[in-house]
């Protein structure tokens, strides 16, 4: 699920056994930001392919989300809320995921093979206009299947899981450390002392 960026609407994807993934959305209620109120679900894109990991633009104007539509799991956007029938392919060799700039009118997407790639944009009334790609990092990312990066706020760096360098110059395990009850243990060792 991702938040639009007024936080009067969710968007997310759900499976239907006769369209498989789709994408929906849900207005909110935020008149009591400490308990929001769903509304009804509205279908935004419903189609025989599989459609996932939607993400509003910054000035919600656009969604960007990953399709099987080509044959290929590929990032495309559409305008937001009108869908219809507008869309831009936006990768082309396979991707996982796409993040929006905060800060300025760039793009990101992973790649099949897990690197980052960026992308500048304009747009023109109801127009997407996107430009040309280019690598952001050649480093791999560790990817489980699941989105394990995320673009910071300042839109200049990403948080994410690198695959460690063996000493051969290939990619070696990556090595995670989980943290249960963080603060119940800080608190415990403050006290302690």
């Amino acid at each position: 699920m991702v938040l639009f960026p007024d936080g009067q609407r969710l968007a997310y994807f759900e499976t239907d056994p006769e369209t498989g993934r789709d994408l929906w959305t849900l207005p909110l209620d935020t008149t009591d930001p400490d308990h929001p109120k769903a509304g009804k679900p509205e279908a935004f894109l419903r189609t025989p392919a599989n459609e996932l990991f939607p993400r509003f633009s910054p000035d919600g104007r656009w969604i960007a989300y990953r399709s099987d539509e080509s044959g290929t799991r590929e990032i495309y956007v559409r305008p937001f809320p009108a869908g219809g029938r507008a869309k831009w392919r936006i990768s082309t060799s396979g991707a996982w995921f796409a993040f929006w700039s905060n800060h300025s009118r760039e793009l990101f997407y992973e790649t099949a093979d897990n690197r980052i790639m960026v992308m500048d944009y304009k747009v023109s009334g109801d127009s997407f206009q996107p430009g040309k790609w280019r690598l952001w990092s050649g480093n791999q990312i560790f990817n489980p299947g699941l989105s394990t990066l995320d673009l910071a706020p300042d839109g200049k760096r990403f948080a994410v899981l690198a695959l460690r360098e063996t000493t051969s110059g290939g990619n070696g395990s990556v090595r995670a450390i989980l943290i249960e009850n963080f603060f119940d243990e800080l608190r415990r060792r403050i006290i302690a002392k």
